[in-house]
């Protein structure tokens, strides 16, 4: 006699139906999210650009830092343009698959893979994690990536009905002896059903024994929901195409400021004392320079708001370690990650997630015409 699953265990009878109902609220949200970030990707005039402090290139920049894949990250920086066209197209096409419910484990799976790759390298070190809305994401797509079947109320459900074939005309019941049917269903176990999560046999016509072997309606599903994801596809392509077109007529040009470098030019002047970080004049005045954090090791960035007044600090984002950059259209400093923003004067949050400002550092300009931290 072989051991069935404890009744608590094996799941109600249709529990696939069942939880597609019960996750049509978290499929919504998931698709909907997704959707919304791809094209808010593609309307940001800054997210291609290869300046901008809130690119994709800065922010493959500020992952290297810290992500556990910065070995794989580095050479995406000479095609980070090619990376943020693929990273919105996925989030539009998991988006709008979601929805509809078009290839819901494949598109859920996509999904996941991409909140994974998000969590790997802009997320990484959120404090508290869960802060880091990314493992969130990576957590919420596992149902939908294990429930079976078309989801409720999806396009995939209207393809699956309207494939299905018009039921033939019942046949006439044929009487066989109950042992028999026990002989013949491989799923008999002991009075019950296998096949049906454990429930009893009764002496009435056996629903497993009655399923076709093949389902004859495959053929022509699989070819509606083809069609079906190509139309699908197409027309999410041509709305990013034509998201990111307006983006860029109603944001303008892309703007940044291309970052300097501050390196020492020849010996430090004693009298000044400090740690000399390189010439003033390479800060360009309303743009910014960086430096590395003499004492710690980190990326500094100093900015030079008028002529004469240099306010620096250190680069890393207080929120999940990314480096933040200069904005010279909001006259802020930016984080390229998740959007935090700070003051350029005293480094206060000015927009979250980050909890708290910016560490500042004391400069001073030297007689000598160079910058020294104190």
């Amino acid at each position: 006699m072989s051991k069935r699953a404890p009744r608590a265990l094996a799941g109600p009878p249709r529990r696939g139906a069942l939880a597609g109902w019960a996750l049509l609220p978290l499929r919504a949200f998931l698709g909907a999210t997704f959707l919304f970030a791809g094209a808010q990707k593609l309307a940001d005039p800054t997210f291609l650009s290869g300046t901008a402090p809130t690119s994709i290139h800065a922010q493959i920049l500020s992952a290297i830092r810290l992500s556990p894949l910065h070995g794989a990250l580095h050479p995406l920086l000479s095609v980070a343009t090619a990376v943020g066209v693929a990273v919105a197209g996925a989030e539009l096409l998991v988006g709008l698959a979601t929805l509809l419910g078009l290839y819901p484990r494949s598109a859920a799976s996509v999904g996941a893979a991409l909140s994974l790759t998000f969590f790997l390298t802009v997320s990484y070190h959120s404090h508290p994690y869960y802060t880091g809305a990314d493992i969130v994401f990576l957590a919420a797509w596992v149902p939908l990536i294990v429930t079976p079947g078309p989801p409720a109320l999806s396009l995939g459900a209207l393809i699956a009905t309207r494939a299905r074939r018009p039921e033939a005309a019942p046949a006439g019941l044929v009487a066989l002896p109950f042992a028999r049917v026990a002989q013949l269903c491989g799923s008999f176990d002991a009075g019950t059903c296998r096949a049906r999560d454990g429930a009893p046999c009764a002496p009435a016509p056996c629903p497993v024994l009655a399923q076709p072997s093949e389902d004859p309606d495959a053929g022509r599903r699989a070819v509606l929901e083809i069609a079906s994801g190509t139309l699908a596809a197409g027309a999410a392509l041509i709305a990013g195409g034509a998201i990111a077109g307006a983006g860029r007529l109603i944001g303008g040009a892309p703007s940044g400021v291309a970052l300097a470098a501050l390196a020492p030019r020849g010996p430090a002047d004693p009298a000044v004392g400090g740690t000399l970080l390189g010439p003033a004049h390479e800060v360009p005045v309303g743009g910014a320079a960086t430096f590395t954090v003499p004492v710690t090791g980190d990326p500094g960035i100093v900015v030079q708001p008028v002529l004469g007044q240099f306010d620096a600090y250190d680069a890393v984002c207080p929120h999940a370690g990314c480096t933040v950059g200069y904005d010279a259209a909001g006259h802020v400093l930016a984080c390229p990650c998740h959007g935090s923003q700070f003051q350029v004067a005293s480094g206060a949050v000015l927009a979250g997630p980050a909890p708290r400002g910016l560490m500042k550092i004391n400069l001073t300009r030297g007689p000598d015409g160079n910058l020294y931290v104190r």
